[in-house]
C-alpha cells in the first residue's frame, strides 16, 4: 500500500502565501473599479433638480398665494407675499397705507368682521421687465360682513419686485367697481293708441 505524501511546514506556508496573494490581487482589482463607479455617480448631473418657472408664472402663483392667505386670514403666509415697505391703496377716499405693519392692523380689523369669505380672480394680465413686474385682474368677492351677506366686484393692480429668485408685492391698488345705474324705461303704448299728452297750443282737457 502506497504511503500518503506528508505536507511539510514549508509547503503549507507556501500554499497559504499563494492563497493570500491571490485574494489580495482580487481585492486590489475590485477596489479601483468600485471607486471609479462611485466617481462616475458623483460626476453625473442631478436629473431631479426642479426646473425654474418663468417669471410670469411665478407672479401668477404669487397672486394666488396672496389671495388664498387673504381669504383664510393666514397672516404668516400673507406676509411672505409682500415687501416690508409695500404701499396699499384702497378704493375709499383715504390716504395710502405705507408698510406691511400698518396694513396688517387694518387687515385684521376688516377680517374680524368677515366670515365665509371667497375671492375669485379673472382676466389676469401680467407683464415683466427685468426685476419689476406688474399685474392687473378683476375680482369678485362674496361673504358675510357684520352678519349680512355681501357681494362686490372690483379691480386690482399690483407692482412686484424680484429679490433673488422670489417675487414680492411692492404696491397694491384695489378698487371696488360701482354698480351700473338702473335705468327705468317708460312703458310703451300699443300702436294706434291715441296719445293723452297735451298738444302744443291747446290747453289740457279738464
Amino acid at each position: 500500500m502506497a504511503a500518503k505524501p506528508v505536507l511539510t511546514a514549508a509547503r503549507v506556508l507556501r500554499v497559504l502565501f499563494t492563497i493570500n496573494l491571490g485574494a489580495a490581487m482580487l481585492l486590489s482589482a475590485a477596489y479601483p473599479a468600485a471607486a471609479q463607479k462611485d466617481k462616475k455617480k458623483k460626476n453625473q448631473p442631478d436629473t431631479h433638480n426642479t426646473i425654474p418657472m418663468p417669471d410670469e408664472q411665478m407672479i401668477d402663483y404669487k397672486i394666488s398665494e396672496m389671495l388664498g392667505a387673504w381669504q383664510l386670514g393666514d397672516v404668516d403666509h400673507l406676509r411672505q407675499t409682500y415687501a416690508a415697505d409695500a404701499v396699499f391703496v384702497s378704493g375709499v377716499w383715504a390716504p395710502p397705507v405705507f408698510g406691511w405693519s400698518n396694513y396688517l392692523a387694518i387687515y385684521q380689523q376688516q377680517r374680524a368682521r368677515m366670515q365665509q369669505v371667497r375671492m375669485d380672480r379673472t382676466n389676469t394680465y401680467i407683464k415683466v421687465s427685468g426685476t419689476v413686474g406688474w399685474a392687473c385682474y378683476q375680482w369678485e368677492f362674496s361673504g358675510t360682513v357684520d352678519g349680512q351677506s355681501m357681494t362686490s366686484h372690483g379691480q386690482t393692480t399690483l407692482v412686484l419686485q424680484k429679490t433673488g429668485d422670489h417675487w414680492v408685492i411692492a404696491h397694491n391698488h384695489t378698487s371696488v367697481a360701482q354698480a351700473a345705474p338702473t335705468v327705468t324705461m317708460p312703458p310703451q303704448q300699443p300702436a294706434g293708441t291715441p296719445s293723452t299728452a297735451p298738444q302744443a297750443g291747446k290747453p289740457p282737457a279738464r
